[in-house]
């Protein structure tokens, strides 16, 4: 074993390795968790008991972190610490961390089939580009941040495709303790988020005189060279849904309202989730697949009828 360094020390040797592999968005990421609640934590210690760790877990519950935010944070921590191990720095055993039952599901929130019939035929009558962007969110499942990096190239009306190429996100750095932010365009969250997506008839019909005119550079949701960021879109929206008065629902319910239509039309799982760009199938059957009391009902009698 070489000589010890301070949990402190491992992590910023850790983070200057880590930047040579990772995207901008997911270091930034990182270097929050680390500053927020790692380095506080553990920093002046020279190695981690997992009594520490499953303490640690306690208290952050307890202040109202959930359990995935809680569980990124431990990620981050088994991520530097096995670097230190893997120098020698100190000794990594892992964890066998528990945690509380989670007693309450999160529903997802999703627009009825009536309300989102009302706003998509609002910005039909009401056509702006900002009211567009929630059309096609609602047409396509598409994250704000991709919605905001959307432009008339990614829209072809000839074969009736968007393609999600990119994404826009304000991300937080931390320079010498000096914490900012600063937009950047990135490529999506996952490979699986670059991905095609069919427009229906009402949408392509919408777009396509549009499109016949349009800088094909411009992004769509502002029609300008420079785009508009998620959090500016974001209250853009809400007054939206205030002038309807819709339910208070996240920007991300668009994209809720949108897997769970599919859901409802009995579009095969798979399909659902490449349209959604998630990264595996699980992802979309642990949010969207929900059987209803008729669909058990119908599986308990076919079963029934097939050993009769």
């Amino acid at each position: 074993m070489t000589e010890q360094k301070k949990i402190s020390e491992i992590i910023d040797l850790w983070k200057a390795d880590k930047k040579q592999y990772v995207k901008r968005s997911t270091y930034s990421a990182y270097m929050l968790l680390v500053e927020n609640h790692l380095n506080p934590a553990f920093g002046r210690k020279d190695h981690v008991e997992e009594a520490d760790v499953q303490a640690f877990v306690f208290q952050k519950l307890d202040d109202g972190l959930s359990h995935k935010s809680v569980k990124d944070i431990l990620i981050v921590l088994k991520m530097a610490l096995k670097f230190g191990a893997k120098h020698k720095w100190l000794e990594y055993r892992p964890f066998d961390i528990q945690f509380p039952t989670e007693r309450e599901k999160n529903n997802v929130e999703v627009l009825s089939r009536t309300d989102q019939r009302k706003v998509m035929n609002y910005v039909q009558e009401h056509f702006t580009f900002r009211n567009l962007g929630i059309y096609i969110c609602l047409s396509a499942g598409v994250r704000i941040g991709e919605i905001c990096a959307l432009t008339w190239d990614d829209v072809d009306t000839d074969n009736g495709v968007i393609s999600v190429r990119r994404t826009i996100q304000r991300i937080y750095t931390i320079d010498e303790g000096i914490r900012k932010t600063e937009v950047m365009i990135d490529t999506p969250k996952t490979k699986n988020s670059i991905r095609e997506i069919p427009m229906n008839r009402d949408l392509l019909k919408m777009l396509k005189p549009i499109k016949k005119i349009i800088n094909h550079q411009f992004y769509i949701l502002t029609n300008d060279a420079k785009p508009t960021e998620p959090r500016t879109y974001r209250s853009y929206y809400q007054k939206f849904m205030r002038t309807l008065n819709m339910p208070i629902l996240k920007f991300h319910g668009l994209r809720h309202s949108f897997a769970t239509r599919c859901i409802e039309s009995k579009c095969d799982y798979k399909t659902v989730s490449v349209l959604l760009g998630h990264s595996n199938i699980s992802t979309t059957l642990n949010l969207y697949v929900h059987p209803n009391m008729e669909q058990k009902k119908k599986c308990i009698e076919q079963m029934f009828k097939a050993i009769r």
